[in-house]
């Protein structure tokens, strides 16, 4: 569950506002918004996509960064989502990503919506972003967009099951999902 704080902001006053405090928070169209924590599965699969993800990555050319760190995402908009991969050179000082070239969220009963709809749309505006990835995290199954020429396409490509292959050739990485969901459980099939 969220829990609305209201207490309107830019995204600067909120980075300063929100930096060393406790509690996890966003700002989301000027307000700031209260965060849950998520699962153990959650938490799993974050960890693992992130470890993938910096396996696979050039390190001086990549960051890859989890919940801790902001996407600035317009003037009233802070979001943290689950991965971030940014450009390497940023101050380590930065509460925020410089260029996020591929963010990912894991969804949690109470995120679906937004993970695949408001969220979406607002990462979507995002000029160096390159890949979009949503993670279930009850079974092996992620959507995806890729920008293309002509930026994001309306629909996300779905991939499942433990032989699924995340490719993101903008990066040059694929990502099996076998490796993200190891000894997750196969889905019950009636």
């Amino acid at each position: 569950m969220n829990v609305q704080i209201q207490r309107p902001m830019d995204s600067s006053a909120f980075l300063a506002w929100a930096e060393g405090r406790e509690g996890r928070y966003e700002l989301v169209n000027g307000h700031v918004v209260m965060m849950t924590g998520g699962s153990r599965g959650h938490a799993v699969i974050v960890r693992r996509l992130a470890s993938a993800l910096e396996q696979r990555l050039d390190g001086a050319r990549w960051t890859v960064l989890t919940s801790d760190f902001a996407a600035r995402i317009a003037s009233q908009t802070v979001r943290y989502p689950d991965v971030i991969v940014d450009v390497a050179a940023g101050p380590l000082r930065d509460l925020a990503a410089t260029a996020p070239s591929l963010i990912a969220e894991v969804l949690s009963p109470s995120s679906v919506t937004a993970d695949l709809g408001d969220k979406a749309a607002e990462y979507f505006h995002l000029t160096s972003l390159l890949a979009y990835l949503v993670l279930s995290q009850d079974e092996a199954k992620a959507w995806v967009w890729l920008r293309g020429e002509a930026g994001f396409p309306a629909g996300a490509e779905v991939i499942a099951g433990h032989e699924g292959l995340i490719r993101i050739p903008a990066l040059t990485v694929e990502l099996p999902l076998a490796e993200i969901y190891k000894d997750f459980p196969a889905p019950e099939t009636n």
